[in-house]
């Protein structure tokens, strides 16, 4: 059953965490959520954007921002937005929402889906849904923002909030950098996010420490030959041949050059090629998705496919000005390495309010995250992101009694327990950045 009855989820929503603790915090997230942050939540739902062209949705989330006392400055990289309030000597701690949509129709039964569409950055037309739960964490955003403005005795030092656009292609956080964040805005003693996960049931929160999510690499490889008759092979050097050669020899990079102990992945995603039955076309595409964790291992799958292609494009005899084209996106999404300590410190703070039980490790997953860059500086920022699960709980235990996964995470189908994931994600953050300003960052060894 691929369409979930509202009803079940809208009463999962009705009921907040049992292991919450009933302090000013959590009564005051929960009370702020009913009377406001619900409806907001349905706004960003209802309105995504594309990434790089979030205009209306930073322009809301702004205002919002400045609602709650901050000082807001907008068009920090492209439609980037930072808040700050500064509030007595302290340490400084910033925390970081994403704003894009995904380019997908929604097919979920909230009376509030999206039915927007948009033209993206380079000009196409699509749909637009929030099926990565953006919209929560610009939510939990503004939460923490009115709870931090409305207790200001409860805290010294200085808190800078972020909306990030475009981390579906990530190049939002790299955008926001290279526009001066640290330098305009002050480098912070750490950098603190969060992430709905509709793989994690409602009311659990998951980390790794270290590296937690991949290097994302795009590879585009043009793959030439010499047209011909399909009758006649023999006049020409069959780029299809050859493409798939290479797609078979890519394979030995992950099997034969890394160490087992290694994660590699190179997958390609796309091969085009030819436009009838009977001609040998000139050329072949192919499009590559490659993941890993560490630089080294990044590079050896780097010069790898590009070394494998040349070398099969000269095994079939062509000349030097036919070797294959092998072009690597120059900004591409680094592995999002969640320093030790900080996580350390996070998670002490999070299972303190949630319970150990409730806050668990998990493994590191091979998806991407543009979060990373904000600790790859040379001020050599501590960052840390957690999951919060997303997935409405009844939901989670119809499909796990199938032994099936729920839609999740860019799924047409997929939509959070909203009151869950966002009232514990808000005072997860809280939590962290509340420790952070009492206990300063904690450090590991030199």
């Amino acid at each position: 059953m691929r369409r979930l009855l509202i009803a079940a989820a809208s009463a999962t929503a009705l009921c907040a965490p049992a292991f919450a603790q009933t302090d000013d915090l959590s009564s005051a997230v929960s009370a702020d959520y009913d009377a406001y942050l619900e409806g907001l939540y349905q706004h960003f739902h209802a309105n995504p954007e594309l990434s790089m062209v979030e205009t209306e949705t930073a322009a809301r989330l702004a205002e919002e921002l400045r609602q709650a006392g901050f000082d807001v400055t907008e068009d920090v990289g492209a439609p980037g937005l930072v808040g700050v309030l500064e509030n007595g000597d302290g340490p400084t701690v910033l925390l970081r929402a994403d704003m894009d949509g995904l380019p997908m129709e929604e097919d979920t039964p909230l009376d509030f889906a999206s039915e927007a569409t948009q033209e993206d950055r380079n000009g196409n037309v699509f749909p637009v849904m929030h099926a990565c739960a953006h919209d929560t964490h610009m939510t939990a955003l503004v939460g923490a923002a009115r709870w931090f403005s409305n207790n200001r005795d409860a805290w010294s030092g200085k808190l800078i909030l972020i909306g990030q656009p475009g981390e579906e292609i990530g190049l939002g956080s790299h955008a926001m950098l290279e526009d001066g964040l640290y330098e305009r805005f002050g480098t912070p003693d750490a950098v603190v996010s969060f992430h709905t996960w509709g793989y994690v049931p409602a009311g659990e929160i998951t980390f790794v420490s270290e590296y937690a999510m991949a290097n994302v690499d795009s590879v585009d490889i043009t793959v030439r030959g010499i047209g011909a008759h399909g009758a006649s092979p023999q006049n020409g050097v069959d780029p299809i041949v050859l493409a798939s050669q290479i797609v078979t020899n890519l394979q030995t990079l992950v099997s034969r050059e890394i160490s087992p102990f290694d994660t590699g992945v190179v997958t390609v995603g796309a091969f085009n090629a030819g436009t009838k039955h009977n001609i040998i076309p000139d050329s072949a595409h192919l499009q590559l998705t490659v993941r890993s964790y560490e630089p080294s291992v990044r590079q050896t799958l780097l010069d790898g496919i590009e070394r494998i292609a040349m070398a099969q494009a000269r095994a079939a005899g062509l000349p030097d000005d036919l070797m294959p084209i092998v072009e690597t996106e120059d900004i591409y999404t680094p592995a999002l390495y969640n320093d030790p300590a900080l996580t350390q410190q996070s998670v002490g703070a999070l299972r303190a309010r949630f319970g150990e039980e409730n806050v668990r490790s998990t493994q590191p997953v091979t998806g991407g995250e543009d979060f990373a860059r904000y600790g790859m500086t040379e001020a050599g920022v501590p960052i840390f992101m957690f999951w919060v699960g997303g997935q409405p709980r009844d939901v989670w235990d119809e499909y796990m009694a199938r032994g099936e996964v729920p839609p999740a995470n860019h799924s047409p189908f997929f939509y959070p327990d909203a009151e869950t994931s966002i009232t514990m994600a808000t005072e997860g953050m809280a939590a962290i950045a509340l420790d952070i300003f009492e206990n300063g960052v904690q450090r590991g060894a030199e």
